[in-house]
């Protein structure tokens, strides 16, 4: 195995594949607020080049830190002389990264076997275009594909609309994939996608749903950084535009939209993971799809999958002052993560965005929601740090299915309420 790993990062050097051997992820855990200060100085030393995948905001919550692995000892020497506790979540990243791709080879090919569409395992940017048509082509008379722009390396977004006819009724809007490395929540709405098609005519509740709204899916938010992830760096988070002065590329599309845009928890600088942008809406996949939400003029809910921490949120992100529906959309969220709980026993935390992990500015329910879309919700799916990022496809139905629990109650809510 060693020696396939080895041999797995000379050609990966060959072919300009970004590789992670020997690099960790730590879970450090705060006491005090000293410590979490520590931790944020820790974040600017940028020649350390550490990727938080969980930011230090408050002691309540830990701190998620890919280390590199040429900074390992710098970084247990910072946190030990600061008698800062920490763990070490995955021993060698590489080595989990590997795994995650040799299953996903014999996946497709057991796939390719049985001719059957296998939504347990994760897929690349054209399969699940291709799966996207073979949906539409099974369900003809509720399923159609829509192209809603291309994204800045000109891929194109590609949305399913769920419709039982009529002219712009109103409508639930669901996306997945905007942070591109978080493979969890395109697979998981790959499967909500067959899921609303199956049940309609068969579930009484989305029956119901679909004979008075439409569903739009957007299934990969940021197709060039999912793309990329499959190809060069499986970490990639941002899109993949070019920053002019800058040679860094992409821009958070998290942090891109206009909703306290360049204010806390975002960065002016180009090389960070969560870079703001020029300008909001700078970037094409972000401005797609607001050209589509204010074009079509009647959304009544916004909903967008992030993973991982188990968190179901509502705005605000960009300031800690609660929203005007507080009450409703904590209940809503509650009632959500409570129904998600019923399958397997998954807890949730919910709250606004600022309250449950930290402020941060230019977030999309932001945005929808000041845009007068009061039902605006961002899941954060499995898991709470064990395998981060790279959940294990054994876990994407499970994952789907708990989820879909969750959003079908504030659809029905939704349906109930507009």
């Amino acid at each position: 195995m060693r020696l396939i790993l080895f041999f797995g990062a000379l050609f990966g050097a060959a072919w300009c594949l970004e590789t992670f051997v020997g690099d960790q992820v730590l879970r450090v855990k705060a006491s005090s607020e000293e410590e979490i200060n520590k931790l944020q100085q820790l974040e600017t030393l940028e020649h350390l080049q550490l990727d938080f995948w969980l930011h230090p905001s408050n002691p309540a919550l830990p701190v998620d830190i890919r280390v590199p692995f040429a900074s390992l000892q710098a970084v247990k020497v910072f946190l030990e002389s600061h008698h800062i506790e920490y763990s070490i979540l995955l021993e060698d990243l590489q080595m989990a990264i590997d795994e995650e791709k040799q299953e996903m080879v014999s996946n497709q090919q057991r796939e390719r076997g049985t001719n059957n569409f296998n939504y347990g395992t994760y897929h690349t940017l054209e399969s699940i275009y291709s799966a996207l048509d073979d949906l539409a082509a099974e369900y003809p008379n509720l399923v159609s594909k829509q192209k809603i722009g291309d994204s800045y390396e000109k891929r194109p977004m590609y949305i399913l609309k769920f419709s039982t006819g009529g002219t712009n009724r109103p409508a639930i809007w669901i996306d997945a994939g905007i942070h591109s490395r978080e493979w969890v929540t395109q697979a998981t709405a790959l499967w909500t996608a067959k899921k609303i098609a199956a049940e309609y005519g068969n579930n009484p509740s989305v029956t119901s749903l679909l004979n008075k709204m439409d569903i739009f899916l957007l299934l990969v938010t940021n197709p060039d950084g999912y793309a990329f992830t499959h190809t060069n760096n499986r970490m990639w988070r941002k899109t993949r535009s070019k920053n002019s002065g800058s040679s860094c590329i992409g821009v958070d599309p998290n942090r891109n939209w206009d909703a306290g845009f360049g204010g806390p928890g975002a960065s002016n600088n180009p090389c960070s993971d969560s870079y703001h942008g020029p300008s909001a809406n700078s970037e094409v996949e972000v401005k797609n799809v607001v050209n589509f939400i204010k074009n079509h003029g009647n959304i009544k809910a916004f909903l967008t999958l992030h993973s991982y921490s188990q968190l179901l949120m509502f705005p605000f992100g960009y300031k800690c002052t609660n929203p005007a529906d507080y009450n409703e959309l904590n209940a809503v969220g509650k009632a959500a993560a409570s129904a998600l709980k019923s399958l397997y026993g998954t807890t949730y935390k919910v709250g606004t965005i600022c309250s449950t992990i930290y402020q941060a500015s230019g977030g999309s329910i932001d945005w929808s929601y000041d845009y007068g879309i009061k039902y605006s919700f961002a899941f954060e799916l499995r898991d709470t740090g064990r395998y981060g990022f790279l959940l294990p496809a054994s876990q994407i139905i499970p994952t789907a299915e708990e989820t879909w629990q969750g959003l079908l109650k504030i659809m029905e809510h939704v349906r109930d309420n507009q």
